[in-house]
């Protein structure tokens, strides 16, 4: 089969919600469609000591959140699936931001009970930003939740989007009947016991539908339905790959009920992969020669082997186990013959992969997020990933100072995953990380304690409002603890101001330095 062939077979995904919207459930239901487990884990179930599959790290299945992205690739009816299952917490955000570039649709799942929330607003103007096409799952029909009219409304007032339902629910919560299937042209009936009867319109009329047909809640949906059809939006698939316009689904991903419906009608529409700009142009992904990008880096999947893995994005060509590729950013060649595909923390070996497919390759601390590997003479490299400056900032020391060479150790591979920054006070060894919320903190000490046996102590000096220098000679006379003056990780000088009061002063006394403020060289940063 040719690379254009097989390449036109990759659907690439992630699912984004607010937490608790019911994303880590949905993949596991799509994984019972693929064959890859048995029963999904109950997000919460601690007590039946059942987990997610999609969840692996041990503090995500004590929380019951996912606290980093995970990656899970299967067949599904002659296609190959990439899912990647987000963080729905905000604090994680910036695994999920970068997680986002390297999908070619997003599915958003929305609770019937409560809406639009913040995390979900966030996630999806990032999606708007980057042109993915955005399929809406409204989740939870099984308990009693907001009128379906006025969701639709919600997303197209709060999200600027054109809504076309797929389908439309009969009733909710107890009266919850099942959904009229307005693209397959049948009504799905919902009976509490998991199963789902598909009933084509001109069977309704049978005698053993009468009970349904008669219902007040089947009535009433059937004529917000006809409603739809004659005043509603017109389904435009172009503007669905555009970004345009959302189909939506209603269903319950844990009942569960019109998943499947929503699966098979989601991967009929999602696009194979599409071309990507790079520093050279545009690289269309059936060009032959071999190239990706790194968009995460994982330490300790398996704390066993102590191993790096990072996450590559195939792009163009195709990938076979032991290819030599070059690294753009030092024009290093490299053999890759380390690879892996997953399904979470679980991984199988493989020898060949094509554009949109998400492949481990083992990282021998070489590689840096936003890194392109690629075959070929031209050297290129794709589309910068975004970068997000801390918000909040604590001094880390080694609770045991015999402990120094694994606590180095710690904090260089958890920082080089992205999540937490790292920061040097100037011309000194003392450590300050920086971090978009609190509870990366406590991830960051949770791992430096249970993978590389390092207690840390940290200690809060506050927010900070971050500005990089641009200044080759710095004046550290400037510089205090109120106006702390520190460098990253790349030796770039860096002051963390005590305020935006504090940050004002300097400008006006001050004219002179220059200040790099990254949410605004950042085109994530309408976020």
């Amino acid at each position: 089969m040719s690379i254009q062939e097989e390449t036109s077979k990759r659907r690439t995904f992630a699912i984004i919600s607010h937490p608790d919207a019911g994303k880590t459930t949905l993949t596991e239901t799509l994984l019972l469609f693929g064959n890859l487990i048995r029963s999904a884990g109950t997000v919460k179930g601690k007590k039946s000591g059942k987990f997610a599959t999609s969840d692996w790290m041990e503090i995500e299945k004590q929380r019951g959140i996912s606290v980093t992205s995970s990656v899970m690739n299967f067949p599904y009816k002659g296609l190959q699936v990439n899912i990647l299952d987000t963080p729905g917490h905000e604090d994680f955000s910036e695994d999920t931001y970068r997680t986002l570039t390297a999908v070619d649709s997003v599915v958003m799942i929305i609770d019937a009970t409560k809406g639009i929330e913040a995390q979900t607003k966030k996630l999806f103007k990032v999606c708007r930003m980057r042109g993915i096409p955005i399929f809406t799952f409204i989740n939870k029909l099984d308990r009693e939740g907001r009128e379906p009219f006025d969701l639709l409304e919600e997303i197209e007032e709060l999200l600027d989007i054109e809504t076309y339902p797929m389908n439309w629910p009969v009733g909710m919560g107890k009266r919850f009947q099942g959904i009229f299937d307005r693209d397959g042209n049948q009504f799905v009936h919902y009976s509490g016991n998991e199963q789902e009867t598909f009933i084509p319109y001109d069977e309704l009329k049978k005698p053993e539908y009468e009970e349904l047909v008669s219902s007040d809640e089947f009535k009433t949906a059937q004529d917000e339905v006809a409603l739809l059809d004659e005043a509603g939006d017109q389904f435009s698939i172009d503007q669905v790959l555009k970004g345009e316009q959302t189909p939506v689904f209603f269903g319950s991903a844990l009942a569960p009920f019109g998943v499947q419906t929503f699966f098979d009608t989601f991967i009929s529409m999602a696009p194979p992969p599409a071309p990507r700009k790079t520093t050279e142009g545009v690289v269309q992904p059936g060009n032959p020669d071999f190239s990706g990008f790194i968009f995460k880096i994982q330490a300790n999947m398996n704390p066993q082997h102590r191993d790096r893995v990072a996450f590559l994005r195939v792009c163009s060509g195709k990938f076979e186990r032991g290819i030599s590729v070059k690294l753009a950013r030092t024009g290093k060649t490299i053999n890759l013959s380390q690879s892996q595909q997953f399904v979470a923390s679980s991984r199988d070996n493989i020898e060949e992969a094509y554009a949109g497919d998400i492949i481990g390759i083992y990282d021998p601390n070489v590689y840096r997020i936003g890194d392109t590997l690629l075959e070929g003479k031209e050297l290129f490299e794709y589309d910068e990933l975004p970068q997000f400056p801390p918000e909040q900032y604590k001094r880390v020391t080694a609770k045991n100072v015999m402990k120094s060479k694994q606590f180095k150790k710690g904090i260089e591979q958890l920082v080089q995953e992205g999540a937490i920054q790292l920061f040097k006070k100037y011309k000194t060894e003392s450590y300050i990380l920086g971090a978009v919320g609190e509870l990366q903190f406590d991830v960051f000490k949770y791992r430096m304690q249970n993978e590389y046996n390092s207690e840390v102590l940290l200690e809060p000096i506050g927010e900070r409002v971050p500005r990089w220098l641009n200044e080759e000679k710095v004046n550290t006379a400037l510089f205090d603890e109120r106006n702390m003056l520190v460098q990253d990780r790349e030796g770039n000088n860096v002051v963390l101001f005590k305020n935006d009061f504090a940050l004002r002063w300097f400008q006006d006394n001050h004219p002179d330095v220059e200040l790099i403020d990254l949410y605004e060289v950042n085109k994530y940063d309408q976020t």
